[in-house]
């Protein structure tokens, strides 16, 4: 079986600044062999570029600013990510999108940081990777307004309906899944929808140190995601044993293998 690839890693989060390579080593050793460094602000930059070249052919970076911190941008930070992605090359913009849940931003300064960031994918030709939460009308409203133009859309995390599903790959985006489908007690929706993900479409993530599934301990944050396999109901072990197999992003060549 082919190794897996985390599409989601937030390694400059301060909860590994003592022990990332070990858990990059478990992770490894559970058959994670690629992964996505995220950027949420511009200062995340160097130091997931310090990671990625230690081993290029392993860490893919995005280059971006998460809707928390929309507030951060103006013209000069703007030209400054202008820079930041001519200089670093990354291999998606963002993470970037709308989250109204926490409203660390203004609903005006998300907006603006959304579409901005959605233009530099576009003359750039980079994919984009995505963050909603509880802001579906006006993300997919945003999204339909520059799908056309858009190379790949990638929508992370995904923890929504049905009818937010169907949103989504009706603008051929990927859809993310995290450990979250694990916990059966609130994601009923959820465990149901992700059986109608194309697995062309269908990417799986951790979102380290996030969204650790219920049944393993909160110590255990390595980026295994064998975890998937200890689900009951056959659905999800069949899911990963298929993704494995090559259903994956795939950012060496930023395209999805099938």
């Amino acid at each position: 079986m082919a190794g897996f690839v985390d599409i989601a890693c937030n390694f400059t989060h301060e909860s590994f600044k003592d022990d990332l390579e070990t858990v990059i080593a478990n992770a490894e050793i559970a058959g994670v062999e690629k992964f996505v460094l995220l950027c949420a602000s511009l200062k995340d930059l160097d130091p997931i570029k310090v990671i990625q070249n230690k081993a290029p052919e392993k860490y893919f970076i995005s280059a971006g600013i998460h809707p928390h911190h929309a507030s951060e941008i103006n013209d000069e930070y703007l030209k400054k990510l202008h820079d930041a992605v001519n200089i670093n090359n990354p291999h998606a913009i963002g993470e970037t999108g709308l989250d109204f849940f926490r409203n660390l931003s203004t609903y005006e300064e998300q907006i603006y940081a959304f579409e901005e960031q959605i233009k530099i994918a576009i003359n750039t030709n980079k994919p984009l990777f995505l963050h909603q939460r509880d802001s579906h009308n006006d993300f997919i409203k945003i999204l339909r307004k520059y799908s056309s133009d858009i190379n790949r859309k990638i929508v992370h995390c995904f923890t929504g309906t049905q009818e937010q599903l169907d949103d989504y790959l009706e603008l051929d985006c990927f859809i993310g899944i995290t450990g979250w489908i694990c916990d059966a007690k609130r994601n009923i929706e959820l465990r149901n929808a992700i059986k109608g993900i194309p697995l062309s479409k269908l990417m799986i993530e951790t979102d380290c140190p996030y969204l650790l599934p219920k049944n393993i301990a909160k110590q255990g944050k390595s980026l295994a995601l064998e975890y998937f396999n200890e689900d009951g109901d056959g659905v999800y072990p069949m899911t990963v044993q298929i993704v494995g197999k090559g259903s994956l992003y795939d950012p060496n060549n930023e395209k999805v293998r099938s």
